[in-house]
């Protein structure tokens, strides 16, 4: 399924990659020329996106705290994204709002591409309140030749969005619903 995914691991590189949940432009976190091209395609400002990857360790390496990671383990891997505080040598991901939406996906192709690449920033393939894309023509009609592949995973309208969530003094605040029912 990706067959061309691995041109992410090339600098600046973005795609259009199937997740564990809709299709999402993707771009190595750890590349900050890339994640701002991937932020300008979407016309992003303020509103970070996801970083997906193969294990806490991954994220902990990117520069987040592992006691962030460690206490919300118990939803991964899975479709949960939780909010976590950013750290400031992380702005170019999340855009000086000082947190960022991070997920073990579940999906063993995914989890084996996280492997080689790395942890990557996403965001759903889509423009600015326009639905998202479930097969890859869709994508190919919101960003034509300005990504630099395409894999394709066929048909994923059936797939809800990751539940997004945060916690708030030990309470879990659920930001978005979505594919994982989390009872509050």
């Amino acid at each position: 399924m990706f067959t061309n995914a691995l041109t992410l691991l090339q600098p600046g590189a973005v795609g259009v990659i199937p997740t564990d949940t809709v299709y999402g432009l993707a771009a190595r976190a750890s590349d900050p020329a890339a994640v701002e091209r991937l932020y300008k395609l979407k016309h992003r400002e303020q509103k970070p996106g996801t970083l997906i990857a193969a294990s806490i360790d991954q994220l902990v390496e990117l520069g987040i705290k592992r006691r962030y990671l460690t206490a919300v383990s118990q939803y991964w891997p899975g479709a949960v994204s939780v909010v976590v505080p950013g750290d400031p040598n992380l702005n170019y991901l999340h855009q000086s709002k000082m947190s960022l939406a991070v997920r073990l996906p579940a999906d063993d192709q995914l989890q084996v591409l996280l492997l080689k690449t790395g942890p990557l920033l996403t965001s759903s393939a889509n423009h600015p309140g326009a639905p998202t894309a479930t097969t890859v023509a869709e994508a190919k009609a919101y960003f034509g030749e300005a990504v630099d592949f395409y894999d394709d995973g066929g048909d994923l309208s059936n797939r809800p969005p990751s539940t997004v969530i945060r916690i708030v003094d030990d309470a879990v605040e659920v930001l978005r619903a979505g594919a994982v029912d989390i009872d509050v």
